[in-house]
């Protein structure tokens, strides 16, 4: 079968050589419901056994049925209007706001491939192979490409000589070294370049630098630039207007008059994170690093000294993806805060290193400090965020990395007047299936808010916990 009435394929091809045709698998329409819509002037194809799939699929409450019955309401949206010449290819151009110029094809009659009797013929990634054949074998002049996530078809489809491909439209960015760090490093003639017609003023104990030059058009909102020399520089990127630039310095967090709850920064990229945390015009904050870089520990820190000390927010708000790292245990009794107490192993080992920051306090003071800590930090549950709304709290989002970007905006957008949101991660470790470094939802975010005047971003590079855990990290 011909995915054009016979009659049209041949002037089809011959008008667009370069048009390809995708057919797409049923992990693709499961992973992105608009990936219908994502293939510009290129041509889609659905075999019956993928429209059979997503119909197996489309039970349930987890992530990969609601896309299920989304990726079904856009394909009913295309193909309901009956003027449409289902066999001849439905435009796509008056779907999603033209952004596919291409044509939609379904399978409509029955396609026997010849396949190597190794492949059993009943299982559906096995007829989605053969269709792809089929189309190849009918139209050897057109480029048909399978579109699959799963690795397997793929390996299985190139060895029949079959053009494969994965889906990277989900990909925020294809190689995550090219990931915004929220850090920059000014070269050595820095000052030579930029110092002309430069002006400089103190307020606030701090001073400020109005720029211009060449490096202007590079830099971000709220970017901490840093020059190691005799005179070195810590400043943070405070407004970016035209050609010019205003940059703050920041407060030094490495000095103990500096102390944010006991708590002073070891390095360079942690004196950064603790400016972006203590400032309160900076609502949304990304945290990235390895194991033992101190992000939770400089988070949960700041989070006391807004919360108990100067009251900028009610309390503190701790949530996690709970995916196990081996075999799952099964269901915990209690309630919704009993339940995620395993998962908060972080939070309790955090809470006692910032419980024994007070020499002074003695037994009985650290105890009662521990209790009206406890009391304003509270544990909640992922799966009970939606519809709610935070109004002057302080909310953290724990291992990030295992969200996917539709997780991650509806958490973020729970935030109401007065919230800052802190989002804590390490891209390096993915529990969750089908996420990657470049499809995460933390990746996501980190992109997609840089620039903005009221977020900030740091990828934290050294590790602080024990020499042991350093050449750990290091050696295995």
């Amino acid at each position: 079968m011909s995915p054009r009435k016979p009659a049209s394929t041949t002037t089809v091809t011959r008008l667009h050589p370069s048009i390809k045709l995708f057919v797409l698998d049923t992990n693709v329409l499961m992973h992105d419901p608009t990936c219908l819509f994502r293939f510009q002037e290129h041509d889609i194809y659905i075999p019956m056994a993928t429209l059979e799939e997503l119909d197996a699929n489309k039970k349930g409450v987890s992530e990969v049925a609601r896309n299920a019955r989304q990726a079904s309401r856009f394909l009913d949206e295309i193909v309901s209007p009956t003027e449409h010449d289902i066999e001849g290819g439905i435009d796509l151009r008056s779907h999603n706001g033209g952004e596919a110029t291409g044509r939609l094809f379904l399978q409509t009659q029955a396609i026997i491939s010849e396949l190597p009797a190794r492949l059993a013929s009943g299982k559906a990634d096995n007829q989605i192979i053969g269709v792809v054949k089929h189309l190849q074998d009918t139209m050897p002049k057109r480029q048909v490409i399978l579109v699959s996530k799963d690795i397997n078809m793929r390996i299985k489809a190139r060895a029949l000589g079959l053009a494969t491909e994965d889906y990277f439209n989900d990909k925020v960015l294809e190689d995550t070294d090219l990931l915004y760090a929220g850090t920059r490093a000014l070269d050595a003639d820095f000052w030579d370049q930029h110092a002309r017609g430069m002006e400089s003023w103190q307020q606030g104990g701090l001073t400020y630098y109005r720029i211009s030059g060449p490096l202007v058009a590079q830099l971000m909102v709220n970017e901490f630039v840093y020059q190691e020399s005799e005179r070195p520089l810590y400043a943070r990127v405070k407004e970016i207007t035209g050609k010019q630039a205003v940059l703050e310095t920041v407060v030094d967090y490495t000095h103990q008059r500096h102390s944010v709850w006991g708590i002073t920064a070891r390095n360079r990229e942690q004196n950064f994170a603790m400016n972006a945390l203590m400032n309160p015009d900076i609502d949304f904050v990304t945290l990235l690093g390895q194991a033992g870089t101190g992000k939770t520990l400089l988070t949960l820190a700041a989070g006391l000294m807004h919360t108990l000390e100067h009251k900028t927010y009610s309390e503190i708000i701790m949530t996690r993806v709970t995916v196990p790292v081996g075999e799952d245990i099964g269901f915990l009794p209690g309630t919704e805060e009993e339940k995620m107490n395993p998962w908060m192993g972080a939070l309790e080992d955090n809470l006692d290193v910032l419980n024994t920051t007070d020499d002074e306090a003695g037994e009985w003071g650290r105890a009662a400090t521990r209790d009206l800590v406890r009391s304003r930090i509270k544990v909640k549950s992922l799966n009970f965020m939606r519809g709610r709304t935070f109004l002057k709290k302080y909310l953290i989002i724990d291992e990030a990395q295992n969200l996917t970007p539709k997780q991650m905006k509806t958490l973020i957008t729970r935030a109401g007047p007065g919230t800052k949101v802190v989002v804590l991660g390490n891209i390096s470790q993915i529990d969750t299936p089908y996420l990657t470094e470049g499809s995460s939802g933390l990746t996501y975010v980190v992109d997609r808010f840089k620039g903005w005047a009221h977020s900030g971003h740091i990828t934290l590079q050294r590790g602080e916990r024990s020499r042991l855990a350093d050449h750990a990290a290091e050696v295995l």
